[in-house]
């Protein structure tokens, strides 16, 4: 029952948190700086998530040919600066990955 219970309150509190942004945005003016400095919020996070995947391994810099990460990720970096399509990029990163592994 216990374990019922923190899931719940993890819920609320994690839909109380995002609503209420989402609530304070709607009603307050945000000035403009703000607005431009939360645009570069995705980026950011995002490679701050994925580059040392990409450039980290066994918590040593690896950016020989062999890293099969990184060749992935120079595949899928092709991929969507040529066709700016997400969904493109995702499943030609993930394939390169896939083959990389199956052939490396």
């Amino acid at each position: 029952m216990n374990i019922w219970l923190v899931m719940l309150l993890g819920g609320l509190i994690t839909f109380g948190m995002r609503f209420s942004f989402i609530y304070l945005f709607g009603r307050l003016q945000v000035p403009e700086t703000m607005r431009k400095a939360l645009h570069y919020v995705p980026p950011a996070v995002l490679s701050a998530i994925i580059f040392p995947e990409l450039f980290l391994y066994n918590g040593k810099l690896d950016i020989a040919l062999d890293n099969y990460r990184l060749l992935a990720g120079l595949i899928a970096v092709t991929v969507a600066w040529s066709s700016k399509n997400t969904l493109i990029t995702i499943i030609a990163g993930m394939a390169a990955l896939l083959l990389f592994q199956f052939f490396m």
